[in-house]
């Protein structure tokens, strides 16, 4: 019986990721193959009624990959179909990977969580927060709290997004130029002065607002490791789990055609009706080539395979060889059992959710019963949460409709592909986690956990 091994030749990067082969029987790791196949009829039903163009979904259990589904395609005009090895763009999905390159310094001693953030990047020393006002005219004040390293894993900073169109300094923002890119020729350098000189949605630490706090995250890795965040993630995190197939832009000699296309969701042609999707390549370009800004916030395109890799080393609690226990003194890892399982506590005071403790920002699901800690989010309360989960799943996803869990009491790891934005146009998460609880029929013997 195979296990998912990064060395592997079918899950090899140089291969493109080509082969996700399903060596397992889902019954013997206590999944139910015919109510597996659950999953890929249900989101087949969104493919055929015009309302997704493609999609591609993983399912492991005990590191054992058990399901692949797929269905509709990568690329609706030229009708090619989604492969195994399509690339996506997976957005927000990337902000897992710079929160992990940013602790593998933290365990180095390279910063403490509660720095101010000014220390290292001494333009935010002066960043006021907004208190009232028009975007035209905002009244601001100085920082009661200095913005800390922790609020940026945290999502607690006041930093925002434009593309969030619910606050005064979004609309800021996007006068700046700033919505779902950001200007062009600009570095990650040159864009966090810009985000300093801008006002902070709330005062630090106070409140939680999904924002660019990955970006400046990953701006800090590149000052605290002397490196291009492209050079620190291949040489620390992609190289050694074998994720050759996963950058911010295609490398020279990579087929385009591998990678899906980018959709924008239209409105039904009647209410209550299917919504509809149209292409959107002047935003969807931009992996064609080396981007002047390496977004750590959303910049990364990834295989199902590659990505699989970076959830399962997660899910072993940071070991890099998938034969290795987790708590392996001699296994090379990434991160250690400790740490990780830091990372994914809920960091919210009082152990509060995302719905209460934040602001109705843009979002597929309801953050109820959703907490956040370093990086990812977590399922704190399942009946809050209203959907079919296990407390402790951990993950991510990303704006166009890609995402990913870890789920430690269950030993799953499930991941979803889709290329279309807004994220919140169709239930895909949700109905796939119902889809791929329902299907479990024997618990995990204890459950695992990263420490």
């Amino acid at each position: 019986m195979a296990t998912l091994d990064v060395r592997d030749p079918d899950l090899d990067g140089h291969r493109e990721g080509r082969a996700l082969d399903v060596r397992t029987d889902p019954a013997e790791v206590g999944l139910d193959p015919t109510r597996l196949e659950r999953i890929g009829r249900r989101l087949q039903r969104f493919v055929d009624d015009g309302s997704l163009p493609g999609f591609l979904v993983t399912v492991s259990r005990h590191g054992r990959l058990v399901h692949v589904a797929r269905g509709g395609l990568r690329d609706v005009e030229r009708n090619l179909p989604v492969e195994d090895s399509t690339r996506w763009r997976i957005y927000s999905m990337t902000k897992p990977l710079t929160s992990v390159a940013a602790m593998m310094l933290y365990e180095e001693g390279a910063f403490e969580l509660t720095d101010p953030v000014a220390r290292y990047l001494p333009e935010f020393a002066e960043t006021r927060v907004y208190q009232a006002g028009s975007p035209l005219q905002p009244l601001t004040v100085p920082q009661t709290e200095p913005m800390r390293i922790a609020h940026l894993l945290t999502h607690t900073s006041g930093l925002t997004y434009g593309f969030n169109h619910v606050h005064p300094v979004d609309a800021m923002y996007r006068a700046a130029g700033h919505e779902w890119t950001t200007p062009a020729g600009l570095d990650a350098a040159a864009l966090c002065r810009q985000w300093a000189s801008l006002p902070l949605v709330f005062q630090p630490g106070t409140e939680w607002n999904y924002g660019v706090s990955t970006d400046v995250l990953c701006h800090l890795v590149e000052v605290l490791s002397g490196r291009t965040l492209e050079e620190f993630l291949d040489e620390r995190v992609l190289g050694p789990l074998g994720m050759r197939s996963t950058g911010f832009y295609l490398p020279e000699g990579a087929d385009p055609a591998t990678l899906a296309r980018l959709y924008l969701a239209t409105p039904g042609q009647r209410p209550g009706g299917p919504t509809g999707f149209q292409p959107i390549d002047d935003m969807g370009a931009a992996v064609l080539r080396r981007p002047a800004f390496l977004s750590g916030g959303g910049g990364l395109v990834s295989t199902a395979a590659d990505y699989l890799r970076f959830a399962e080393m997660l899910r072993r609690g940071g070991t890099v060889d998938p034969r290795a226990d987790v708590h392996d003194p001699l296994a090379e890892r990434l991160l250690g059992p400790r740490t990780l399982a830091h990372m994914v506590r809920n960091h919210l005071p009082g152990n509060s959710d995302i719905a209460g403790y934040g602001r109705p920002v843009f979002a597929e699901t309801p953050q109820r019963g959703v907490g956040f800690g370093l990086g990812f989010s977590m399922v704190i309360d399942p009946v809050a949460y209203g959907v079919l989960a296990s407390p402790g799943g951990y993950g991510w996803g990303g704006a166009a409709s890609t995402s990913f869990w870890v789920d430690p009491l269950e030993d799953v790891v499930v991941t979803l592909y889709a290329q279309l934005i807004p994220s919140s146009t169709l239930p895909l998460r949700t109905y796939l986690r119902q889809l791929v609880n329902q299907a479990l029929v024997a618990r995990a013997e204890g459950g695992r956990s990263p420490a």
